[in-house]
């Protein structure tokens, strides 16, 4: 599958923009694990075009991880196209557009998937984006606004002719938010509809290899990407690769395994933010590294409370002393962040 110029071999796998998510230190840990391509945290044009110290952070990527998108959101056209430019001189290997996020202080104002009650504005956008940049610009959307507008097999038509080289599906609607089952019947729709010739990336509730094979299988989309699922496990990574390469499932990781992972991306995040930043956005990953194991609580208490690093690194010594090789469920034990992008 190409973007572009950009080649990601056969059955890629992408790993979804998340806010307070997929910072630098997760993302370092998805590419460790096998991401064939990943996106920066979704930056607010205006945000960007002002200056503002958060989304302009946002711009920093590190060569290990390409390639690599940025991914942009607003409802002003002039606003998104500025956004663009600023954004490409970050040098990234592809710029995207958000036009899937459902949450109701950005879709009620027009951006996100609000764009998908005006696919005239959507498209505008896109056109001129595109015509602002020299990079591949790819869009990231949903199936429609609610279900009596489920028109993405006529959007992907449309943003494929003013220029962008692919299109990820989430398989829901803005109403659904992040309810109910993904559908990827319109997302197979979009694949084999013989006009469409730019990669059809689906997206939802792949949780587990066996479901992203199935995806691939089923639908026959180019890539997936996988968002959620990932939070606390970012070696979802190579666990969809080697079922999709042998057929077989991955043995599962023990506590152990996991200590050690946690401990890279602590390392990371400390490296990378300082340690005072680096402790505080390593609490959301704490808890979800280590979901599951039983009479936890004292410990997990100490992971989210404690503001120094050494008493981390004794925390998850003793995890590994006491848990060891306990394996957890993991299919019952899905991500607490059901209210994040993906």
């Amino acid at each position: 599958m190409k973007i572009g110029n950009v080649d990601l071999g056969e059955k890629p796998v992408l790993l979804a923009p998340m806010e307070d998510v997929t910072d630098p230190s997760f993302r370092f840990m998805c590419k460790h694990f096998g991401a064939d391509m990943m996106y920066t945290e979704f930056i607010n044009a205006d945000g960007l075009i002002r200056d503002a110290g958060s989304s302009v952070a946002k711009l920093t990527i590190y060569d290990y991880e390409r390639p690599i998108g940025i991914q942009l959101y607003g409802h002003i056209i002039e606003s998104m196209v500025e956004a663009a430019r600023v954004a490409t001189e970050a040098n990234p290997d592809v710029i995207d557009i958000n036009f899937g996020c459902p949450v109701k202080k950005i879709a009620n104002r027009g951006a996100g998937s609000g764009m998908m009650r005006d696919v005239p504005k959507m498209v505008e956008m896109t056109r001129r984006i595109v015509e602002a940049t020299h990079l591949p610009v790819t869009v990231k959307t949903r199936l429609g606004w609610d279900d009596q507008s489920k028109n993405i097999v006529e959007i992907a038509e449309r943003l494929q002719d003013v220029g962008i080289k692919a299109i990820t599906i989430h398989g829901r609607t803005r109403a659904q938010l992040y309810t109910g089952k993904a559908d990827w019947t319109l997302i197979g729709e979009v694949k084999s509809n013989p006009r469409m010739h730019i990669p059809v990336i689906g997206n939802g509730d792949i949780d587990s290899p066996i479901r992203a094979k199935e995806m691939f299988t089923r639908y026959g989309v180019d890539g997936i990407m996988i968002g959620r699922a990932t939070y606390g496990r970012p070696w979802i990574f190579a666990e969809v690769k080697h079922y999709l390469k042998t057929g077989e499932l991955m043995k599962p990781l023990s506590t152990t395994e996991k200590v050690e992972i946690a401990r890279l991306h602590f390392e990371h995040s400390l490296q990378v933010k300082g340690a005072k930043t680096g402790m505080l956005e390593m609490r959301r990953h704490f808890g979800s590294y280590f979901k599951g194991l039983p009479h936890f609580k004292d410990i997990r208490l100490k992971l989210l409370t404690t503001l120094n690093p050494d008493e981390v690194y004794s925390l998850l010594n003793l995890i590994a002393e006491r848990y060891g090789d306990y394996v957890v469920d993991e299919s019952i034990n899905p991500s607490p962040w059901a209210d994040k992008q993906d």
